[in-house]
């Protein structure tokens, strides 16, 4: 790596002219071609590697496809499909101990399986190949971004990057520094992003980090109600669609994802966080998943998708509006302490779950449009009804209803 290529603390300036850098991709699934073609796309050079036999070859075929479809919608012209895929290079052979082909590279993203003690031993390796001055990047969704780094030499330029599927569509990134990461490195991934025309939002390094922590209650209340017998799937879905806003539901959205990934999201960060009960995963929805019943990759979860018609929900909005309004406090409420806990600030809150999972508003915002004592009005009547610390009201959102006090403010 040349001089030009470094900054004044010594860290590559991945930031620097485009074509002196090139970008390391590990890993060749759905999220590490998607980042590969975004780089590509930002005028990067990529070495996308994976360790599965044809893996690379599949995600070569996977971005031709992307662009394709891109040049057929009138988005992108032949020419520049062209110097996109011109900038990638398809490291075909499967990649094994040795990780000399990345020893080029200036920052190092990996996208493999969500698996720690695997992580590491690639970070390990990583850090020996790629030069003292890459930073070395995960696109963990979960994942201690501290124990990844424990894995390095010099893991002060460790980071997370964790970016949203589909990447080339979602803008999001959460940048996730850990405890030791250099400021400057986080400075320069967050610079980075906003030139690849991404929203980088600065995260603590906490279980779920922004998106997948708030983002639970809108599954695990969702389930809570439909276990309660309050309301079904389909009314459920039809409230949070109709009243809400939402693009789908939680039931057809837990469906999408897959019940054994969005369960498997759950579990992690309850256990992670000390089997905090606002987390408590349901055992619906594990029930499902030890029958194989994850969703449209399976042909049934809440619903079925075998050509059979889904339940007509019950239109009846007083309850619809007792759905939306529990779900809704609770999301609130999980945005509220992830404020309180400094994991993010309440801009960067109400960004990520707006250009992460499409939320039709910051639930911050969302907060204060509808008064400082709302949330808290629902969830301390909540608390008093079933006595569980899963509806105890976040500390930031008594203080804000305490003295009328918005969250932007």
């Amino acid at each position: 790596m040349s001089d030009s290529t470094r900054d004044s603390g010594g860290w590559a300036r991945v930031d620097a002219t485009p074509q002196n850098v090139t970008v390391g991709i590990v890993g060749a699934g759905a999220m590490g071609t998607g980042i590969a073609q975004v780089a590509a796309a930002a005028g990067y050079y990529v070495l996308l590697g994976d360790a599965m036999a044809g893996a690379v070859r599949n995600a070569q075929a996977s971005i031709r496809a992307s662009l394709d479809r891109l040049v057929e919608k009138g988005k992108l012209d032949a020419v520049r499909r062209g110097l996109i895929l011109s900038r990638i290079d398809f490291y075909e052979e499967p990649l094994g101990v040795d990780l000399a082909p990345y020893r080029g590279c200036s920052l190092v993203i990996e996208a493999i399986v969500e698996d720690l003690p695997v992580k590491q031993a690639l970070f390990a390796a990583l850090a020996a190949a790629a030069g003292p001055d890459a930073i070395l990047a995960s696109n963990t969704s979960s994942l201690s971004i501290a124990s990844i780094a424990g894995a390095c030499v010099r893991p002060e330029r460790v980071i997370g990057m964790h970016f949203f599927n589909p990447a080339p569509v979602l803008p999001l990134v959460e940048v996730v520094p850990w405890i030791d990461t250099d400021p400057k490195v986080t400075d320069t991934v967050v610079g980075l992003m906003e030139s690849w025309r991404k929203s980088p939002v600065v995260a603590a390094d906490t279980p779920g980090f922004i998106v997948n922590r708030v983002a639970r209650p809108f599954y695990g209340e969702a389930l809570r109600i439909h276990d309660e017998g309050i309301a079904d799937c389909a009314t459920i879905d039809w409230a949070m669609r109709e009243l809400g806003g939402f693009r789908m539901g939680p039931f057809e959205l837990m469906d999408f994802i897959g019940n054994d990934v969005n369960y498997a999201a759950t579990r992690s960060i309850f256990e992670s966080m000390y089997y905090e009960p606002r987390y408590r995963p349901s055992l619906t929805q594990r029930r499902l998943v030890d029958a194989g019943l994850l969703g449209r990759k399976s042909g049934r979860g809440y619903y079925r998708y075998d050509g059979t018609a889904r339940p007509e929900p019950g239109r009846d909005r007083t309850l619809a509006t007792q759905v939306f309004e529990r779900i809704l406090a609770m999301l609130i409420n999980e945005a509220a302490d992830a404020v309180f806990y400094r994991v993010v600030d309440a801009a960067g809150v109400d960004l990520a779950m707006q250009r992460g999972v499409n939320y039709p508003k910051g639930l911050l915002a969302w907060s204060d449009e509808l008064g400082p004592s709302w949330a808290l009005d629902r969830l301390t009547a909540l608390q008093a009804e079933y006595g569980e610390d899963r509806y105890r009201p976040s500390p930031l959102l008594r203080r804000n209803a305490m003295a009328g006090r918005r969250f932007h403010e």
